[in-house]
Order: C-alpha cells, then sequence, then structure tokens
C-alpha cells in the first residue's frame, strides 16, 4: 500500500522488486528527492541507508523514516528530537503499534530502548504528538503503568481522553484522583465512560459536581452506583433535566428513590418508571395518579426551593448563604438571580448579564456586594453560571475572598453595575 501510495504521489518507481545494497548506495549519492523518500518507505532498505536518511535535510524524507517499521533503533532515536513535529508524529505512531507485539516482562535491550523513547514522546511539547501515543496505546496491557498514568494526567483532553476511557492500567485510585485534581475539561465524563466503573470511583464523579460527567454515569449500564450515592444524585436531579431520562432507566432504583424522582420528571419518564420497572400494584397506582396530576398541573417540575420561598426567607431575615448554596447547587438559576438581587440591590437583568458572561469574578464581586460568603460564590460559579474549571475564582485559604474592595467594585462597574451597599 505504502509503494503504491508513493508511486502515485512521487511518479514511476526507482528501485527494484528485489532491493540490493548497492542500489540503496546509489540513491544516497544520487540525492535525488523522489528516490530517497522511495528508498526511506523501503522495509528492506539497508539499515545503515535508513539512518543515514534520518538526517536528511528534507522533513519529509525523515518522517518516511520514522515510519519505517525497519528503521533501526539509532535512526528512531535521533528523530524523536526531530525538530518537525510531523516527523515526531509519525514516530510515536509507529513506536505505539509495536508495542502490543512486545511481551509484559523480558523484554530485550533493544524492546528497553523503544519503551524509552515511547516514553519521551508521551512527553512532547507538542499535544498532537502526546495524542498520538495515547490514542495508539490507549487500551494497551502491555505499557509501562507509569506511561498510562502520565498520559492520564495530561492537562490535554485529547491526550488523557483515551487513556482515561480505555486503559485497563489505571487503578481505582487512580481515577479519583484525576477525578479531583485534572485540569483536561471533561476528564471526569470520559471517566465515567469507562466500560466498567467502579462504585468508589462513581462516588468521586459524583462528589465532582460536573453535570455532564453525571449524565455520563447514569447513561453507563456499566457503573455501578451505591444507593446512598443515587440518593445524592437525586437531590439534585431536580433542576439538571439532562439527567432525567437516564435516571429514570437505571436498573437498581429503590421504590423510594423512584417515588422521589417522579415528584420531578415529566409525566412521560413517570410512565417510563412504571414500564420500565418491576413494580408492586401500590407502587404503580402511586405513579399513575402522579403521571395524572402532571396532566393537571401542566407537566411542570417545581423547583425544590422555589422562588416564592426565596421571597419569603427574605422578608423574615432568614436568607442567607445556606438557602442560596441550596439553589446552587440543584441548578436553580432562577432563585439564584432572585436572592442576588434581593440582597444586593441590583437589577435581575444585570446578573443575568454577568451569568451569560461566565465571569467568575463577576460573580464573586455580586456575592460579595450581596454579603454572601467565597464558597457561595463558588458554588454558583460551578452549578449555576457553568464557569469552565480554568477561570474559577477559588476563595483563599478556603474561605476568603482572593480580591480587594477596589477589584469588586470595578468587575461590577464593568457590568455597568453601581453597588447600593457595601459589603462588610
Amino acid at each position: 500500500m505504502a509503494s503504491g501510495f508513493l508511486s502515485r504521489l512521487f511518479g514511476r518507481k526507482k528501485l527494484p522488486v528485489e532491493l540490493q545494497y548497492e542500489d540503496a548506495r546509489r540513491v544516497l549519492e544520487g540525492h535525488q528527492l523522489a528516490a530517497k523518500r522511495e528508498l526511506a518507505s523501503r522495509e528492506d532498505a539497508p539499515p545503515e541507508a535508513l539512518y543515514y536518511l534520518a538526517c536528511d535535510d528534507d522533513p519529509s524524507v525523515r518522517g518516511l523514516v520514522a515510519a519505517n517499521r525497519s528503521a533501526p533503533v539509532q535512526a528512531n532515536e535521533l528523530l524523536s528530537g526531530d525538530n518537525d513535529g510531523e516527523v515526531r508524529g509519525e514516530l510515536a505512531r509507529k513506536i505505539a503499534r509495536l508495542m502490543p507485539d512486545m511481551p509484559l516482562t523480558e523484554r530485550t535491550a533493544i524492546q528497553d530502548r523503544m519503551i524509552d523513547l515511547l516514553e519521551k514522546l508521551a512527553a512532547d511539547e507538542l499535544p498532537r504528538v502526546r495524542a498520538i501515543v495515547a490514542a495508539e496505546i490507549a487500551g494497551c496491557p502491555t505499557v509501562p503503568a507509569s506511561l498510562a498514568r502520565r498520559l492520564a494526567r495530561d492537562a490535554e483532553i485529547a491526550v488523557c481522553g483515551p487513556v482515561l476511557e480505555y486503559s485497563p492500567l489505571l487503578s481505582d485510585e487512580d481515577l479519583v484522583e484525576i477525578i479531583a485534581t485534572s485540569e483536561a475539561e471533561g476528564a471526569a465524563a470520559t471517566i465515567a465512560r469507562r466500560a466498567v466503573v467502579s462504585q468508589t470511583v462513581s462516588d468521586a464523579v459524583v462528589s465532582s459536581r460536573d453535570e455532564e460527567a453525571v449524565q455520563e454515569l447514569l447513561s453507563n449500564g456499566g457503573a455501578r452506583i451505591r444507593e446512598e450515592t443515587m440518593e445524592r444524585i437525586i437531590t439534585r436531579a431536580p433542576g439538571m433535566k439532562t439527567w432525567h431520562r437516564p435516571l429514570v432507566m437505571r436498573p437498581e432504583l429503590s421504590v423510594r428513590a423512584m417515588r422521589r424522582i417522579a415528584t420531578f420528571v415529566s409525566r412521560a419518564l413517570i410512565e417510563e418508571l412504571r414500564r420500565t420497572h418491576d413494580l408492586d400494584k401500590e407502587t404503580v397506582d402511586w405513579l399513575k395518579a402522579r403521571a395524572q396530576s402532571k396532566i393537571e398541573d401542566g407537566d411542570e417540575a417545581p423547583e425544590t426551593a422555589p422562588r416564592g420561598s426565596i421571597r419569603e426567607a427574605y422578608a423574615a431575615g432568614r436568607l442567607g448563604d445556606e438557602m442560596i448554596v441550596e439553589a446552587a447547587t440543584t441548578s436553580q438559576r432562577a432563585s439564584v438571580i432572585l436572592a442576588l438581587s434581593l440582597l444586593s440591590g441590583i437589577p435581575a437583568k444585570s446578573i443575568e448579564e454577568v451569568m451569560a458572561a461566565q465571569s467568575g469574578r463577576g460573580i464573586a464581586a455580586l456575592c460579595w456586594t450581596a454579603g454572601l460568603s467565597m464558597r457561595t460564590a463558588l458554588a454558583i460559579q460551578t452549578y449555576v453560571v457553568r464557569v469552565p474549571k480554568a477561570n474559577l475564582v477559588l476563595p483563599r485559604e478556603g474561605i476568603a475572598y482572593p480580591m480587594g474592595e477596589d477589584e469588586m467594585r470595578w468587575h461590577l462597574q464593568y457590568f455597568g453595575i453601581e453597588p447600593e451597599r457595601t459589603a462588610p
């Protein structure tokens, strides 16, 4: 296949079918680019010739040597430091594809050098080179576990994603740590898609408060979820409509869990609950009655802390961090906006603009003006506004606002907001 491609790309082949050493020497002495490319692609080329071509000025020649399975290890080592990323990418693809053929133990010295090369390429400065290594070795059990862990902790989802989803070398401890610390957007969701997800890892996914990751977990038939963990999911689920269908379809739901779910999902999903699960007559009748009430109520799922409760708490002087964090963690956006507006005196429309901009600092300034804690600001950033992880404004020393009063005011003024009150 490669020879046919080269023939179309560079014209008629110059080298004979049965390559002799003298044929290779004439190519090297002739310095014709098309002939060098053809020789660089030949798996029957002399190792010395391939090493020589690994030093060629033309990156296409070096790339063909990098892709050649017959290139000597010395040429591969030379090309691992090539200044052309495409050349290193070709080398990464070749070396990684050789890994399944290598034994777990009793490797030769040459094979050990190949593994060293692969580890060097897995640390390449270009994400696309690292991504090639990750994609090729993701499900391979014969690579060093340290290499799989290194790629799994990469900050680029294109690199860590395949390993997180498919590698058999990552322990539950590895996965739990990565869920808690990874800088790669989507890492937790990728782990939640693994063919088998243990209860321990499921707990970590739910604790991450990553909406997409929990949705993937619920949709994954290979994910084992403890009953108490499912209860935590259900507590947050009313405001997470993307969770509703996969939640209803989970096979291990208790009757208590199904009754709770039926209080906030649509009528159609209540019917799905009834059809999907083996239920006693009392529960079936209860679900039918619940579905009928949905018809009478217009099929609307109420918020667990509706806006009326926010107004009542404000009037009674009870509106504060606890109620707002509860509304935020169940994604009750309207209730959070109302609470911020009441406590800060800032119009709801202006608060909406700050949220639409996904400004972590703007949200922190709003909460500061409202007299709320920085932890509440973090909850709103995470569960309501969905501020990207890299842009989250985090508490200083775990509790304090990280900005001074002047900076708080500047961020509000950026959105045309003049605080009516000064926070304590």
